[in-house]
């Protein structure tokens, strides 16, 4: 397979659905690509109808384009992170990887055209953030769950907004954003800088006022990009967590036990909001990203530095913050059941607390019944009119 044929494949994939996400090849099945959260083959042209590892091994030398860096660490770490990019029709983050002694490949088709807070159709609460002069800015979920495009229109708003200098340090690099009335720096890991705590520690003399940390992956990193926020800077990272407690409790496990209460209190003093979201099934296909938002507030501020109690939880705070445009997760799926975007059985799933939302949505068909099947006399006078009319 020369690039020619490889890219001819790339394409047809691509543009097999408007719903295409990722693109997957693992030795023995044909090519898959995901779409709306759904895996379907994809046929292929060869004596068994599936890929053998010499195709895939064709595929992964041509997305590492020689690179000693990939190649040395798919070798000695089992996987390897890079870009590619399709011409003018697409561009992928990609991961290449072992499993069971074979190279498997995904590669996460990226959006060209710079999103908005609009069109995401993201809470007014974000143009908020925006304001955000200092301190850290957690958007955090997993995997494929549009993290990096939610920050990607944050900064996008930023970039339209404010005469700043924005750095990003990337791993790579996703949506390439044009100099507006922000200047924007743009570093890809391996390619710019080696890793993201030395990045970040240059970061800091490079004169940026917002900063972009793709990742927060170690005690490092973290360590920096709070002195970052408490210097002056607004920094905004992503981690893969599901809430904001969890969030909290992944940063507390990056440091040692004698350091919690020093870190709690750099973090009641830093954190400015956690975004976590999510994508469920929508009716009628696609999906949705819901989310829970919590912001800093005095009992914000003291239960990151007391912990949680019986009396004090994260849910409870973030649930009573509505009049601030916070809400948590099972409060976002309640609303998409309203306004029937989702089923009551996705709420189910996604939901935090199953019992409350059983409740919930049993009110919820109550009040549906009741309105479907209990006109009033004004309703039967309208429909009146309305007949006379016709």
């Amino acid at each position: 397979m020369n690039k020619e044929v490889i890219d001819s494949l790339f394409g047809a994939m691509v543009q097999s659905s408007s719903g295409v996400s990722d693109l997957l090849f693992a030795v023995g099945r044909p090519p898959i690509v995901e779409q709306h959260g759904s895996l379907e083959e994809f046929p292929i042209d060869t004596p068994e109808g599936v890929l053998t590892e010499a195709h895939i091994a064709h595929i992964a030398a041509q997305l590492m384009n020689g690179e000693e860096r990939l190649r040395k660490d798919l070798a000695t770490l089992g996987a390897c992170d890079c870009s590619y990019a399709l011409g003018s029709i697409a561009r992928f983050r990609v991961n290449i990887f072992k499993q069971n002694g074979r190279t498997t490949i995904v590669m996460r088709k990226l959006q060209t055209e710079i999103p908005t807070l609009e069109a995401l159709g993201l809470p007014p609460v974000f143009s908020e953030m925006v304001r955000e002069k200092n301190g850290i800015i957690f958007v955090t979920g997993a995997t494929g769950s549009g993290k990096t495009t939610t920050l990607a229109a944050i900064l996008n708003e930023l970039n339209r907004s404010q005469k700043i200098h924005i750095l990003t340090l990337e791993d790579p690099i996703e949506f390439l954003h044009p100099h507006q009335r922000a200047l924007f720096s743009q570093r890809e890991l391996g390619k710019d800088f080696p890793d993201f705590a030395s990045g970040l520690r240059s970061a800091l003399r490079q004169a940026p006022k917002a900063i972009l940390v793709g990742e927060i992956r170690d005690r490092a990193t973290m360590e920096i990009a709070m002195t970052a926020s408490e210097t002056g800077h607004i920094v905004f990272s992503t981690m893969h967590t599901i809430s904001a407690g969890q969030t909290v409790n992944r940063i507390l496990g990056m440091f040692a036990k004698d350091e919690e209460q020093q870190l709690r209190q750099r973090l009641a003093d830093t954190v400015r909001y956690i975004v976590s979201q999510r994508l469920v099934s929508k009716i009628g296909g696609g999906r949705l990203l819901v989310t829970e938002i919590m912001g800093s507030s005095l009992r914000t501020r003291e239960t990151i530095l007391y912990g949680e109690a019986e009396n004090r939880s994260f849910q409870e705070i973030i649930e009573a913050g509505g009049t601030m445009g916070w809400h948590s997760f099972d409060q976002s799926l309640l609303e998409a059941c309203k306004a029937e975007l989702i089923t009551d059985e996705t709420a189910l799933i996604f939901c935090a607390h199953k019992n409350k939302m059983r409740r919930d949505l049993d009110m919820l068909k109550k009040l549906r019944d009741q309105l479907y099947e209990e006109p009033s006399g004004l309703r039967m006078e309208s429909a009146a009119e309305v007949s006379t009319w016709g």
